[in-house]
């Protein structure tokens, strides 16, 4: 039986089912399994179900319980926990009112605030869409309020929702980490820099949209004194201070990332029930909703473990690689390709499910070039990250949409999201162009 055949099919399966909403766990792991089942049972050309039974199992069993044991794996849990806690604690919005507080007299203010706030959110929580959904619930219907553009207004905060994949801790940085064997710690530090660039280019974009369009934000509030500031300056203090614990502890080596999670944890819910922020029923909450979102994204992880196990048996990533290289096809050309694919499936598929469908063929293609596996990691995470607002299936809009509700409709929030789009893009070129952006930080270690 052509094991590269197989794989196409494999590939084309799963696609197929994704596009008839089969959950991405399942997709992956029933195409796996089915299809480590055939290769085995015509091995030698009859059909032999008995003795494929075994070899099958393995495959499914074996990888499934290894990454589920994965000491890196348990860090995603962690991370999850520190967004809920900071949350309920009061510690991610801190950073929006003291921006928001700071950027009062700036024309937009309130809008840059709400970026700089999801990149506060980002660096606690390291997801994207729950960046989207909370953030959205305190800023949007504000800004609507106060009579913002309506596509300013949304489009502002799904754009900087976006900003949960790429600044560090981030859930696609760790789930990259352990399917390509590289250092999360590294990954995190890589991502600082291009993070930082994509929140300053949002902030860019909104200064330049209300410079040619005054009527797109009210007129600022001068009634700010300095004494306010200092207060909502020293009211994000928690933020700040998890953030270098995460980013000081792993560069200077006092932390792995796992024990930065769990350090950080600990201290998000010491600072909760001190500063009287936190209650126990609200922690509860916290952890039960870091159960549910940790048990999908572990059953995605271990579904994607399988696959990629499959794809191996097959052969069809190395045969892949042979008809590239010797197709002779520059690096350029190949990061080209390479990002039309993404951008391609961001339009119809989440972040995770792009990642492990794609990481098995890629992966190997990239180390061919020579490429750096760090800072093509950063490279697939900003390209799925464009992914996340890109239409007709940007998820970040749709969460946004589902907040504001019949207030804006989901055409005029897209309207709004192509001049951000713009800036991803030239973020992207940046990044792609010079990889010292990615590899400055980590490569100081």
């Amino acid at each position: 039986m052509d094991g590269t055949l197989v794989g196409l099919i494999a590939f084309a399966a799963v696609i197929g089912l994704l596009a008839i909403r089969i959950p991405i766990a399942f997709a992956l792991a029933g195409v796996a399994t089915v299809g480590a089942f055939a290769m085995f049972a015509f091995r030698t050309g009859d059909f032999t179900p008995l003795r494929a039974l075994r070899p099958t199992t393995s495959i499914v069993f074996s990888n499934s319980f290894d990454l589920i044991h994965s000491y890196d794996l348990s860090m995603i849990p962690l991370f999850v926990a520190l967004g809920h806690i900071a949350y309920r604690a009061d510690i991610t919005t801190k950073i929006y009112h003291a921006a928001r507080v700071w950027l009062s007299r700036v024309p937009g203010g309130v809008a840059m605030a709400s970026v700089v706030g999801c990149g506060g959110f980002s660096a606690i929580t390291g997801s994207s869409i729950a960046c989207a959904s909370t953030m959205g619930r305190i800023c949007s219907p504000e800004m609507l309020r106060m009579g913002y553009d309506k596509r300013l207004a949304t489009a502002s905060v799904a754009a900087g929702g976006t900003l949960g994949s790429l600044i560090p801790p981030s859930v696609l940085f760790i789930i990259y980490g352990i399917f390509t064997e590289t250092s999360i710690s590294s990954l995190f530090l890589a991502g600082i820099l291009p993070g930082i660039l994509s929140l300053l280019g949002f902030l860019l974009v909104i200064w330049i949209w209300v410079w040619r369009d005054p009527a797109a934000a009210p007129v600022p509030d001068a009634r700010v004194s300095m004494r306010d500031r200092g207060r909502a300056a020293l009211d994000a203090w928690p933020a700040v201070a998890l953030f270098a614990i995460i980013v000081g502890g792993i560069y200077g080596g006092i932390f792995t990332a796992t024990e930065a999670a769990a350090v950080c944890v600990t201290a998000a819910t010491l600072i909760g029930f001190a500063q009287r922020k936190l209650t126990f029923k609200a922690l509860w909450e916290a952890l039960r909703e870091t159960a549910v979102q940790t048990a999908a994204i572990f059953l995605i992880a271990a579904a994607a473990k399988i696959f990629v196990a499959f794809i191996a048996l097959t052969g069809v990533a190395g045969d892949i690689v042979g008809a590239v290289t010797d197709a002779e096809l520059s690096p350029v050309v190949l990061l080209v390709a390479i990002a039309a694919i993404y951008l391609l499936l961001g339009m119809f598929l989440d972040p995770i499910g792009i990642m492990v469908l794609t990481l098995p063929l890629m992966i190997p293609l990239v180390e061919t070039y020579g490429f750096d596996l760090i800072w093509f990691g950063v490279v697939v995470i900003k390209l799925l990250e464009i992914g996340l607002i890109t239409p007709p299936v940007g998820l970040n809009v749709f969460v946004i949409a589902n907040v504001v509700g019949r207030e804006v409709d989901i055409e005029r929030i897209f309207a709004g999201i192509l001049r951000f789009l713009t800036v991803d893009v030239l973020v992207l070129v940046l990044i792609m162009a010079f990889p010292i952006i990615s590899l400055l930080i980590p490569g100081s270690m």
